[in-house]
């Protein structure tokens, strides 16, 4: 039997979705595996630390998307597509997602009929319910449910709303996104509040986040605490450093490192983003942190030009890794230690490849599973001048 027919013993739609691969994998094999592929990726740099892995590997997932459709009887589904396609494979439960969030999403399918509301066909343009995604903040319980539409018009949205609190009080926040465009986006432009606030918060490192249906904010936030954990032990801050967070997002590890930097400066490309990470700043009364809508790499040079030190680097690129203009301008303004944090191991090495030509020498790495039963893997590299 092929590995693609081959039905999970725990899972038996995994070989369709595609989210959880390694589900018949046992947790320690796993970390095995991945610790072997850092270790051989890592062997020309540096020796890695024991990777970290999680306590309980299963449900960590705390934002959660369900796109939703009819099966052939016309009766209404929702779960993710199939890899590849635009065929949509039914979930009820999943191992690696929040359970709470799980059942909402259930509710939400049941109650559809009574309210004639039906979902959103893609080959017809018909319907309305397109996406359901909730975000649950793991520290503070606060639930966030985004219903996203084709239309702005959602009959008796209000009784809906109360059908779905009767069910689950503990829901702190429903939004309506609308998106109308025939697009594989999930989230529209236009939102609005039904009930609640429009977002939740959670606490992270001792920090509080604001989440917005279109916040990034990471899924595994358990993990998340280990990775940011790591990367402020490796840039050993004493209270007297400039640190420059590049790509900053919303600002979270940022304002970690405020605590025991002397500043911070934010640079990310993203406005919204930005406009999260003043908030959050705010929110948590951060006075030694400035954010700018820049990128990255132009902002660096012209701190260079500026003739600026820059005792920390933390940056923390997408998937893509950094690009050589960036890579250029670090090793022009000279940082005394680079903290890089990664969620692809191979453009890491990549990146490496250029940091240690120009200067940098890797002095620590550990690998951290943020995503238990999948491939991904996280890093942290602490890199210092030679």
């Amino acid at each position: 039997m092929s590995n693609s027919n081959r039905v999970s013993k725990i899972c038996p739609v995994s070989n369709r979705c595609g989210g959880c691969r390694w589900i018949d994998k046992g947790y320690e094999e796993q970390l095995n595996v991945k610790s072997t592929r850092f270790r051989k990726l890592m062997e020309p740099f540096a020796s890695p630390e024991a990777i970290i892995g999680m306590e309980h590997p299963f449900h960590y997932r705390n934002k959660v998307h369900a796109v939703f459709g009819m099966d052939a009887k016309h009766h209404v589904i929702s779960g993710t597509y199939e890899e590849k396609t635009h065929r949509i494979v039914p979930i009820t439960t999943c191992m690696i997602e929040n359970q709470k969030a799980d059942q909402i999403i259930g509710t939400v399918r049941e109650l559809l009929p009574s309210f004639k509301i039906r979902p959103y066909n893609e080959d017809t343009g018909y319907g309305l319910l397109r996406h359901v995604m909730v975000r649950v903040g793991h520290a503070t319980g606060q639930i966030m449910v985004v219903l996203v539409l084709s239309s702005p018009i959602m009959p008796s949205k209000n009784n809906f709303v109360k059908a779905l609190l009767s069910v689950h009080p503990e829901i702190t926040t429903v939004v309506v996104n609308v998106n109308d465009k025939r697009t594989s986006m999930v989230l529209g432009d236009k939102e609005q509040v039904l009930y609640g606030k429009g977002y939740i918060e959670d606490v992270l490192c001792g920090k509080t986040f604001r989440i917005s249906p279109k916040s990034f904010y990471q899924v595994n936030p358990v993990q998340t605490e280990k990775l940011y954990g790591k990367a402020m032990e490796y840039a050993g801050l004493t209270g007297r450093e400039t640190v420059l967070d590049a790509y900053c997002g919303t600002g979270t590890i940022g304002m970690i490192a405020a605590d025991n930097a002397k500043n911070v400066i934010g640079v990310e490309l993203n406005k919204d983003a930005v406009w999260d990470a003043v908030q959050n700043a705010k929110r948590n009364e951060i006075a030694n942190i400035r954010f700018y809508q820049n990128d990255a790499g132009k902002f660096l040079v012209e701190m260079a030009q500026q003739g600026a030190k820059l005792d920390v680097l933390l940056m923390d690129p997408p998937r893509s890794g950094s690009d050589e203009a960036f890579l250029k301008s670090v090793s022009q303004i000279k940082p005394e230690k680079i903290v890089y944090i990664s969620c692809e191991p191979d453009t890491l090495v990549r990146d490496l490849k250029i940091l240690t030509k120009n200067g940098f020498q890797v002095r620590k790495c550990v690998a951290v599973d943020m995503f238990p039963f999948t491939e991904s893997l996280e890093a942290v590299c602490l890199l210092t001048r030679q």
